[in-house]
Formats: structure tokens, C-alpha cells, sequence
């Protein structure tokens, strides 16, 4: 199909397939490998700012968990909210002189309030010491910190003011740790309440959406203020970060396809965790990408667009110069060399062009010697055939050796000796054979023949140490081989198979006539030959000059066989050392070979 094709559609073909297509691939490769690239980066520093956070985190938490260690074994408070007072007088004079609230609350920004719970009924709330109530002591937040003596962070959703006025709500980040009086068998609490703005700030300058929630999913921090005191699932995340494991999660948030970065924080002393989440949306990221990739798509498509069409045009003139050097040769075809061609130009083009004048000009020439060199070489092919007879002439016609051998056979015969009568009208047929290579084919079956004959005289000389087999397809009787081709094999699988072995060797002899190709196998299971003797004798056979006479027979074999049908059907030869030998080779068959 390509060879049908004119030479401008081959070009833009090959232009297409080697330039165009490999260019675009190589494009939408990069283009992904970028996209991918911001996404990883993305996540990088979205991973980079959670533990950012984290550590910042870590460090603002260790402050309200510092003053609750200092109040815990604070024996000001224990007497402070364990005496009972008898009126108000006194309880105003003792609140007034505990201070460490209010100190604590100056000294640190991290902190936006104390507040200390206790079952005492002779305490009024001040926002800072509050006697406890049954509405408190049902309250989730009681119950959490009751059920352990360690630290708990919480949200308390105080909207309501249960816990001070309305005015005084706590709606914060709250450390939650319980305090035992055993002298008084009472047990207060401390809250430590986290400044909001502390932790937002945290958040503000982060890149992406950037939340952090307690236990209960309250949302204590955000870079958007808005979002505290909202649940997590106010925020749309269609996977359960409980029970999701991995740090980083593809999802969708608020129905957009998100990354979403998850990790843990549990505070000094703590037996809760906080959560920060960082969500960014992948199109936000991928749209800068985006841009530079159809950019990139534009200017890779304008290129190829332009090549396409200086391709087209290079061939469109290249075919119109070809086409009128063709036109030219069609008339030296039809005899007529007096054709002068005038294509311009020092190109490929411009020399052939050249190149036919001078062509035409030497065939004008060459004319007038092919006269000449056709009575040479009648007078060469005379000389050959003289040259033939005076060899036919000189070979040695042996009637006498075979009339000899005959009259052995007989006497033989005659005196009951019929196994050695037999191996010498083998030997005298397989003589005569050997003596008649002189054809240039003969048939497939007078080749088995000859092969039969031979191993039938080793098998005389070499007794029980010599078997045989011979599997021969009769259909393929009447095909013609060269002469010669077989037995030089099953000479080698004999002399070489019993050479450096100890008891019987099994030759055999295989010829099929399969799907119109005749396959020959040699098969011994002699002494075999190790891997490096193999090698070289596949670079003896190959080779076109004789370098070991021990080889001689089967390197002609080869070598007649690739002279008739191609390298293709050469001697294959596999070997094991110990195993044996196996030599093959195919013929293609025709009607052209056959009687």
C-alpha cells in the first residue's frame, strides 16, 4: 500500500505519523506531568502548612495547660472555693482577693478566660467562680470530664448562656480538667478558655481553607471566622474523616473536587485529640496549569500547521520535478535517446537529472559495443564447452572397480558368505552412486537408497553398536534434490556418535513432505558436543572457504543448500554434550521439482 502511494501522501504520511502524533503525545504527556506536578505541590505545602499549624498549635495549647497545672495544686483556691461563706460580705472580700484569674488572663493573650466549677451553694457566678446547677451538671461537657481525671479539649457551645448570661456565653475552645478535694469530698473543674482571635489569626494567612475541630466535629478555628461553632458537616465533605485513613484524601467538598489534608494533635497531658483540616479545590490549583497547557496546545499546533503546509509544498515541487524526469525516461523506454533533460537546480533532483544525460549518452555508446561483447561471449561459451568435454574426458570411468566388486559379491554368494555378498553389492551400489553426482538433481527416494546402503555397511562394521531408523514419506519419492544432501549427515551422526561413546548409538533418519515444504531431521544420540564446539562448528559451516577438512562434508552441504533455496533453509544443528546431535534443514517443494 505505502509503495501505491504518491510521494507527496508519503511524505505527509510519514510527517503525520513520525512528527505530528509523537509531538502531540509528548504534549499531552507534559501537559499531564505538569498538572500532576502543581497537584503534588499542592499537596506539599498544604502537608507543609498542617504541620506548621500543628506545632503552632502544640505551643498555644501548652499555656492553658500550664495554668491548669499551677491552679490544680493551687491551695489559694482550694480555700477559696471549698470554705462556706455565711453572706455576701465576706464572699465579695474573698473574691476580691484572689487575683491569679485575672493575672493569668493579662499576662497571657492565649487565654480569654478562667472560670472554676465546684458544688458549693454558699458561691455566686462571677464569670470566673460558678457553684454548680443540675442544668451544668447535665451537660455533655460535665459528664465528659467527670468520666476521667485527665485534660479535655472541647468546644462548648454555650450559645444559650447555661453556663454564665447570655452576655457571658463561652462558644470557645475550652481546656476541661477536673480537680479532687478529698479533705472537703468534693471535686471542682477547671475551664480554660482558648482566645478565639489567637487562633484564627493562626489561620489567616494560610492559602487554602484551613479548619480545626474537637471530637465532638465543632469547628474551634478557621480561616474563615464565620465557620466556628459550625459542625463539621457544615462544611460538605462527602467522606467520613473518622473513619478514613490516610492524610491525604481526593473527595469532593461542596460538590467540587478537592484534596483534603487530615492530621491529628493531641496536647501535652491531654486524652483528646484535635483535628486540622486543610482543603484546597484541584481546579483552583489546576487552573494556572490549565492556562499554560492550552497555551502551549496553540503554539505546538500553529508549529505543526506550518510544517504541515511547507511539507505539502516541498512535495508538491519535488513530485512536479520527479514527474518530468519520468516523462523523459518513458521516451528512452520507447527507444528514443536523443532525450536531453533540463531540470534545474544542485539538489538530488538537479544531479539525477545530470546523472540521465550522462546515462543516455554512455547507453549510445554501450550500443555500438554489444555487438562485441555478444560474439565474445559466443566465442566464451565455445571455449567453456571444450573446456567441459576435456574434463568429462578425463575422469576415470571404474566399470573394472564395480566388475570386480561383482564378481567378490558372487564368489561370496557362491560359498555361503551372503552377509558379506550383501555388503558388497551395497558398497559397489553406493559407489556407483557417489560417481554419479555429476547430475544436478536426482530423486528424493535413490537419496534414501543411498543412505539405507551405507547404514546397512556400518551396521556390518560396527554390529550391535550401530541402530537405525529410517521414517521416509513415500509421497515425497519423486521430488528432486541435489545429490548428496542427505547422506553426507548420517555420515557425521555415525563417525561422530559412536566417537567418544560407550555402547549403542541410535541413528535416525526422518523425511516429511509437510505443507508443501519437504523436512529432513539426523537425529543421534552419540556423544553429543559441549556449547563452545557447537558454536564453532555453526561458524565453520557458514563460512565460504574450507578451514577444517574434518567438516568438509557437511560446510558442502550448507552451502549447496543456501545456493539453491536461501539462507533460510541452511543446516540447523542443535547438540548437547552426552545427549546427542540433531541436524535439520527444509526444501520448499514445487512442481518445478519433481520428475
Amino acid at each position: 500500500m505505502i509503495n501505491n502511494m504518491k510521494l507527496k501522501y508519503k511524505l505527509m504520511l510519514f510527517y503525520v505519523v513520525v512528527v505530528m502524533i509523537p509531538v502531540l503525545i509528548i504534549g499531552i504527556i507534559l501537559i499531564s506531568y505538569f498538572r500532576n506536578a502543581a497537584l503534588d505541590r499542592a499537596i506539599d505545602q498544604a502537608t507543609n502548612n498542617v504541620e506548621k499549624i500543628k506545632s503552632q498549635m502544640s505551643a498555644k495549647l501548652r499555656v492553658p495547660t500550664d495554668i491548669s497545672n499551677l491552679l490544680f495544686f493551687d491551695d489559694n483556691l482550694e480555700t477559696l472555693v471549698n470554705r462556706q461563706y455565711p453572706n455576701i460580705l465576706e464572699l465579695t472580700k474573698a473574691y476580691m482577693d484572689y487575683t491569679d484569674f485575672q493575672d493569668y488572663i493579662l499576662q497571657y493573650r492565649e487565654i480569654a478566660n478562667i472560670r472554676f466549677f465546684i458544688d458549693n451553694p454558699t458561691l455566686v457566678n462571677n464569670l470566673s467562680i460558678t457553684p454548680l446547677t443540675p442544668e451544668k451538671e447535665s451537660s455533655f461537657w460535665y459528664k465528659k470530664v467527670m468520666e476521667t481525671k485527665g485534660i479535655y479539649w472541647l468546644y462548648i457551645d454555650d450559645k444559650e448562656g447555661f453556663i454564665g448570661t447570655t452576655k457571658g456565653s463561652i462558644n470557645k475552645l475550652s481546656l476541661l480538667r477536673q480537680v479532687a478535694y478529698p479533705e472537703y469530698n468534693k471535686i471542682g473543674i477547671i475551664m480554660v478558655q482558648v482566645n478565639q482571635d489567637e487562633l484564627n489569626n493562626m489561620l489567616s494567612q494560610e492559602p487554602f481553607e484551613t479548619i480545626i475541630t474537637d471530637e465532638q466535629g465543632y469547628i474551634v478555628a478557621a480561616k474563615n471566622p464565620k465557620l466556628v461553632g459550625t459542625t463539621l458537616d457544615s462544611f460538605d465533605i462527602e467522606v467520613d474523616l473518622e473513619h478514613h485513613s490516610g492524610n491525604v484524601i481526593q473527595t469532593k467538598v461542596k460538590g467540587a473536587d478537592s484534596y483534603v489534608i487530615v492530621d491529628e494533635i493531641t496536647p501535652a497531658l491531654s486524652i483528646s485529640k484535635l483535628k486540622i483540616i486543610s482543603v484546597f479545590e484541584t481546579k483552583s490549583i489546576l487552573s494556572d496549569a490549565n492556562k499554560v497547557s492550552i497555551l502551549g496546545l496553540l503554539i505546538i499546533s500553529g508549529v505543526l500547521l506550518v510544517a504541515l503546509v511547507m511539507v505539502y509544498t516541498i512535495s508538491l515541487l519535488t513530485t512536479n520535478r520527479l514527474l518530468r524526469l519520468s516523462r523523459q525516461l518513458n521516451q528512452v523506454a520507447l527507444g528514443n535517446l536523443n532525450v536531453v533533460s533540463r531540470i534545474d537546480g544542485t539538489d538530488e533532483i538537479g544531479q539525477l537529472s545530470r546523472q540521465f544525460n550522462y546515462m543516455v549518452s554512455s547507453i549510445n555508446q554501450l550500443i555500438s559495443q554489444v555487438i562485441e561483447s555478444n560474439e565474445k561471449n559466443s566465442r566464451l561459451e565455445i571455449a567453456q564447452r571444450e573446456i567441459k568435454l576435456k574434463m568429462m574426458a578425463s575422469q576415470i570411468h571404474p566399470h573394472f572397480l564395480f566388475n570386480a566388486l561383482e564378481s567378490i559379491r558372487m564368489n561370496a554368494h557362491l560359498k555361503g558368505e551372503k552377509e558379506i555378498a550383501n555388503i558388497v553389492r551395497l558398497l559397489g551400489k553406493l559407489m556407483r552412486k557417489n560417481l554419479e553426482v555429476g547430475r544436478e538433481r536426482a530423486p528424493l527416494k535413490e537419496e534414501i537408497e543411498m543412505i539405507r546402503s551405507y547404514l546397512e555397511i556400518q551396521k556390518f562394521r560396527y554390529e550391535e553398536r550401530l541402530m537405525y531408523e529410517i521414517d521416509f514419506d513415500t509421497k515425497a519419492s519423486e521430488i528432486l534434490i541435489p545429490p548428496l544432501i542427505i547422506q553426507p549427515l548420517v555420515e557425521n551422526s555415525v563417525v561422530h556418535g559412536l566417537e567418544n561413546k560407550e555402547g549403542p548409538v541410535h541413528v535416525k533418519v526422518s523425511v516429511k513432505l509437510i505443507d508443501n515444504e519437504i523436512q529432513v531431521y539426523v537425529i543421534d544420540d552419540g556423544a553429543g558436543m559441549s556449547e563452545q564446539r557447537l558454536s564453532e562448528l555453526r561458524g565453520v559451516i557458514a563460512q565460504a572457504e574450507e578451514e577444517q577438512r574434518s567438516r568438509i562434508g557437511m560446510r558442502n552441504v550448507h552451502q549447496r543448500l543456501v545456493l539453491y533455496y536461501g539462507e533460510q533453509h541452511g543446516l540447523k544443528i542443535t547438540s548437547e554434550e552426552g545427549k546427542g546431535t540433531e541436524i535439520a534443514f527444509s526444501i520448499p517443494h514445487d512442481s518445478d521439482y519433481k520428475q
